[in-house]
């Protein structure tokens, strides 16, 4: 028998069963930083990115990135998502700038949606990469983290 949650009694690969856990809000809010250029942040401020606005089409595509969880992450559960949500901030730095995308991911299920909003940051953020490659093939998308999660039998997390 297997000590692995994932692994079944034959040591194969499972999906963990949670029908015997209790439904309970839970939500996640994870987090993605790219740095950019000087000339790219200006394009974007001045609307000149000839793909069109890459913080709206980062921002669907996202959100389709947490629906879409549990068909590219193997053990993932498929969750009933009841919000989604973004948020974006630039700061300035010594070599340009970074934006801060935050995903907010909301249900009431059994399992987290930690994966689901991990997921969000990170197809956001090769969204944004690829709206802006044009004018800046030099971005870095960088730490991408787990800000915060609530629910579930584990309890509350934040990132300290």
């Amino acid at each position: 028998m297997s000590s692995f949650t994932h692994w079944n009694e034959s040591g194969r690969p499972k999906m963990v069963d949670i029908s015997d856990k209790d439904s309970s809000n839970r939500t996640a809010v994870a987090q993605a930083v790219i740095t950019l250029s000087p000339e790219l942040y200006e394009a974007i401020q001045a609307g000149s990115i000839k793909k069109g606005d890459p913080l709206q089409v980062a921002q669907i595509a996202g959100i389709m990135g947490a629906k879409k969880t549990a068909e590219i992450i193997p053990m993932c559960h498929p969750i009933h998502l009841q919000g989604t949500d973004f948020d974006f901030q630039y700061l300035k730095i010594k070599e340009g700038y970074e934006l801060i995308m935050q995903a907010e991911v909301k249900c009431d299920g059994k399992t987290g949606v930690e994966m689901e909003a991990l997921t969000a940051v990170s197809i956001a953020a090769l969204t944004f990469y690829d709206m802006c490659k044009a004018v800046d093939k030099s971005m870095v998308i960088k730490e991408t983290s787990l800000l915060k999660k609530t629910g579930g039998k584990s309890g509350d997390y934040i990132r300290s």
